[in-house]
């Protein structure tokens, strides 16, 4: 048991769409933000191209300057349509702010180096990485913007020591730029997630509350009805010598029976004890005790961590096995072998009954139908090969991630009349 729970526990954690959904939104937010940014210095761009007096201020001098312009609005534009594209939109955004930062670098170098007012613009986009980009690889490019763009090698050597400070001043306001961004964005995740913690919780102890709830009225009013039915009917047993009334009563009594079983089971569902183990030993006891029909059970291998939902299953397709031999397979010996696997298990039953044809079933017969639609819902396989005078044998398989039901798990159900090749215990 310890090894497959070390097993379960190594294995990759499924994102959850909901926190997928959350980062989107959460970016197309600040991604809007940074087309608002980008509109303001394409106005002001504007202006450097309409006043002449202006360009000098920026470098934006000669035709390049246009031609950076143009496209920094064609990229902005597209990248405002592109961002609810959840494949493109973030890597295209990323893409561009990469393109504001070359196209600050060339307007730092037109305008006086270090001592430029384009310079304060790379702390801007230096936030806008940090926002939108929270890791440390998408914070190495407006990172190494900066002394790309004071062009460190000359400051050093320069005669002004003013320059030297201009370059760390800009560097101090990154670096605490990106800090408090990365630590409020940590923080802001850690408070979701703890919040998403605890409303997962309260829902937990809502389901439960509501479970016990019902627990205690279906056996308080249920309960004690089958209760009064079961002691009603050993009464009437005693009152009457005839051979048929006795045996109509025996079966009204074994089917109230039943249904305190079933209805002792649902509620140990309900209050989370369900343990699939007994609850096998226990319906293959009960079906030898009422039937009078040998059923040998055969476990092998530890169970895993399995789903309630996986386990319910479990129980449920041997519960109707084993119903189908009884009242239609009329066998001398029924065989149950269950192989549990890291991740699920292979269960075969076998009875030496007198079988039937796959290709003629009933048409009202639902509990084969039942069978593979509960497989399929948990990542599940049933097979099962019958022929008239051979007997039958349901093989039921599931392998997934705990038992937890995923499409990628799920197996297409089918029904052969071949043997198929299956894993089965062997003695």
């Amino acid at each position: 048991m310890k090894e497959a729970e070390k097993s379960a526990q190594a294995q990759p954690k499924r994102r959850d769409p909901r926190e997928a959904t959350r980062r989107h939104e959460r970016f197309m937010v600040r991604a809007q933000a940074l087309f608002f940014a980008r509109v303001a210095f394409l106005v002001l761009g504007v202006g450097v191209l309409l006043l002449p007096d202006w360009r000098p201020a920026v470098g934006a001098t000669g035709l390049v300057s246009l031609v950076w312009f143009a496209l920094a609005l064609a990229y902005s534009v597209a990248n405002y349509f592109l961002l609810r594209k959840v494949r493109w939109g973030q890597k295209f955004t990323f893409a561009t702010l990469c393109v504001d930062l070359m196209l600050l670098v060339f307007l730092i170098g037109q305008s006086g180096g270090v001592r430029s007012p384009v310079m304060a613009a790379q702390l801007i986009f230096t936030i806008f990485f940090a926002l939108l980009f929270p890791s440390t690889a998408a914070l190495i490019p407006p990172l190494l913007a900066l002394p790309v763009a004071a062009r460190v090698d000359l400051v050093v050597s320069s005669d002004n020591p003013a320059d030297l400070f201009y370059v760390l001043w800009y560097a101090a306001l990154d670096a605490i730029a990106v800090y408090v961004i990365v630590y409020l964005t940590g923080r802001e995740e850690a408070q979701t997630t703890e919040i998403a913690r605890l409303e997962q919780e309260l829902k937990a102890l809502a389901v439960v509350e509501e479970r016990n709830r019902l627990a205690r009225e279906i056996h308080d009013g249920l309960g004690a009805a089958l209760s009064g039915v079961i002691i009603q009917a050993e009464y009437a047993g005693t009152l009457t010598k005839d051979p048929k009334v006795k045996a109509e009563i025996k079966e009204l009594k074994g089917a109230a029976e039943e249904a305190i079983d079933e209805l002792r089971r649902a509620l140990t569902m309900m209050k989370n004890d369900f343990q699939l183990v007994p609850a096998l030993e226990n319906v293959v006891s009960t079906f030898k005790t009422r039937h009078k029909i040998p059923c040998e059970l055969q476990l092998r291998g530890a169970p895993p961590r399995l789903s309630s939902e996986a386990q319910l299953t479990i129980f449920r397709i041997l519960q109707e096995s084993l119903t189908n031999i009884a009242k239609h397979a009329q066998a001398r010996r029924v065989t149950v072998s269950v192989q549990f696997t890291v991740d699920g298990l292979n269960m075969v039953i076998q009875d030496d009954g007198k079988g039937f044809d796959l290709h003629n079933t009933p048409a009202h017969h639902y509990g084969l139908m039942n069978m593979r639609e509960r497989a399929r819902k948990v990542g599940g396989d049933v097979l099962i090969d019958s022929a008239p005078g051979e007997g039958t044998t349901v093989t039921l398989m599931i392998h997934g991630l705990n038992g937890e039901a995923t499409m990628e798990a799920a197996i297409p159900v089918r029904y052969t009349a071949q043997k198929p090749p299956r894993v089965i215990a062997l003695p």
